[in-house]
């Protein structure tokens, strides 16, 4: 936390809440209070706020962006506000709106506006958001204070040393004393600092890869957090969206994630990576309507991008069958014939060709050649190179045999087998669970799944922890042997490391693990829509130099 001058008492403060909503004015006044401030006055209408902003000085102004006549918007008035200097640069300014289109950030950093607050977000959001702006203003005061006398050239000359200082906030200042250098014709130095403006326009990737950082060191509320405030400080930043999705399936806030990717996919349409994110996870959470055309819109801008994820063309299959969309599931076979002509000996198109096959089958009522098909993978369920990937599609497919009336004796096991191999967390198992959405039975099994690998788990650092280290590693290696299960065996490997001197023919136990860590396949650690195989959000493509090129 950057130290800096003493702030006012909260209590002192004054606010201004603008909203033609009286529901979401309300509660903004309210959160307001509770966050202390002492005078909260509101009003509905952009007329009535510039009236209130000519009279009286706020030290805080919240404005929703849209109103009920078109012809006002926040924006507006904060722009006629700064052109007539009614606004002091001590105000903090923060327009609240749902729209977070890259047009209305642009036009809100022209205006020196202390940021977006994007709906719907919580009091502790609101509070950590307006808490920072305080304290920018208070570190800033000084400059605010020489440009509110009119006194630019000791206000440019404050930023100025700011910036060369490397002081708090001493990006903001060089962009205020860019402005004010122009005003005083003093472009050389101006230009410099508009420079210094537009090279670290690169800050928000470091702040992305922060949040990256901590997502994958299983911090994932931590990197909510400061997904939150990046997203607050830049709501056009794309890339953040795709980083915060990730987070929220890990979480299972698949509700939340699928707000996330909608906001990400209407930022960038031609984004092909963000439009299968926003279907696949439209169609994981029911909304087949929404998945299939997002989905089908992804196959028509990017189906010949190497972004493409076949695993698009797998779920489009499922929407379309649920849909009654007869053609639909031919036109996916024929893309992936497409598909399979570039790559023939890809393993993974060929299983995804597999399921629509069966698909196609069922929709032909076939089911017995389709049920042939299924046990076809069924087979594969215990094998190392079967994921979870294929294990979501598999589970898919049974369910729709299952709302059939098709009765196969061992869908039950495969399922139960799918959910102990698989639901590593609970996320884990909530998105298998979606995946077999279609028969209730099914979602049920794989839900508690997790739950029956953390009994597991725990009983075997229970016989840990009564001194017997042994027993609990093999007490594990039997538990994964039947599951399958990864973690299980990395459990086991690790209570191999940290007790190895008191457990038994460890060696030997430690060997059988790694075995076992091989025939469990690649699992994955965290819950995940889509497979990124090319460039993950807000990182760098890096290109290895081949041999050749090295010598």
């Amino acid at each position: 936390m950057i130290n800096g001058p003493e702030l006012p008492p909260i209590s002192e403060a004054r606010a201004l809440v603008i909203d033609g909503n009286p529901n979401s004015r309300a509660i903004l006044v309210s959160q307001l209070r509770e966050y202390g401030i002492g005078r909260v006055s509101q009003c509905n209408r952009v007329i009535d706020a510039r009236s209130k902003l000519e009279h009286s000085h706020y030290d805080f102004v919240l404005c929703e962006q849209q109103f009920y006549d078109a012809a006002q918007s926040g924006q507006g008035l904060l722009d006629d506000l700064r052109r007539a200097q009614l606004l002091p640069f001590s105000t903090v300014f923060f327009m609240v709106t749902g729209e977070a289109s890259y047009s209305s950030v642009a036009e809100a950093a022209e205006s020196a506006l202390d940021g977006y607050l994007l709906k719907p977000f919580t009091p502790v959001t609101l509070f950590e958001r307006l808490h920072v702006a305080r304290v920018r203003k208070a570190h800033l005061k000084p400059i605010f204070s020489a440009i509110e006398m009119q006194e630019f050239d000791q206000a440019a000359q404050l930023c100025t040393e700011r910036f060369e200082a490397r002081g708090p906030y001493w990006l903001y200042a060089a962009r205020i004393g860019a402005e004010l250098l122009l005003r005083t014709q003093r472009y050389d130095e101006a230009k410099v600092l508009f420079e210094t403006v537009i090279a670290a326009r690169t800050l928000p990737w470091a702040k992305l890869g922060v949040a990256r950082a901590q997502l994958e060191a299983g911090q994932t509320v931590r990197a909510l957090n400061t997904l939150d405030r990046l997203i607050g400080e830049d709501s056009s930043y794309a890339d953040a969206y795709d980083v915060m999705g990730s987070a929220q399936v890990e979480l299972g806030k698949f509700s939340e994630a699928l707000d996330t990717y909608r906001l990400a996919a209407e930022l960038t349409p031609g984004s092909v990576a963000r439009l299968q994110k926003y279907g696949m996870m439209a169609y994981y959470m029911g909304d087949i309507e929404t998945a299939s055309r997002v989905l089908s819109k992804a196959c028509i801008v990017g189906g010949d991008s190497k972004m493409f994820d076949p695993q698009t063309l797998v779920l489009l299959g499922f929407a379309t069958l649920q849909t009654g969309d007869r053609k639909g599931l031919d036109r996916c076979m024929s893309d992936f014939m497409r598909l399979q002509e570039r790559s023939p000996f890809d393993p993974r198109l060929q299983r995804f060709i597999s399921v629509i096959r069966a698909l196609q089958l069922v929709r032909a009522r076939q089911f017995s050649e389709a049920i042939d098909a299924v046990r076809a993978q069924g087979a594969e369920i215990r094998s190392a190179t079967f994921d979870f990937e294929a294990a979501c599609n598999l589970v898919g497919l049974l369910s729709v045999l299952a709302s059939t009336t098709v009765d196969l004796n061992d869908a039950n096991r495969w399922v139960e087998e799918i959910g102990l191999r698989f639901a590593g967390s609970r996320s884990l198992g909530e998105l298998l669970a979606s995946a077999g959405a279609r028969h209730e039975a099914y979602a049920t099994t794989l839900r508690q799944s997790h739950s029956r690998i953390n009994k597991l788990a725990e009983a075997a650092m229970s016989l840990s922890l009564n001194g017997d280290p042994t027993g609990a590693v093999k007490g594990l290696i039997a538990a994964a042997r039947d599951t399958l299960n990864g973690k299980l065996a990395d459990i086991a490997l690790q209570m191999i490391v940290r007790h190895g001197e008191k457990i038994r023919d460890a060696d030997e136990l430690r060997s059988q693990v790694e075995m076992l860590r091989t025939a469990c396949g690649v699992q994955p650690r965290r819950a995940a829509i889509t497979q990124d195989r090319h460039r993950q959000p807000g990182s760098l493509s890096l290109r290895a130099l081949a041999p050749a090129e090295a010598g």
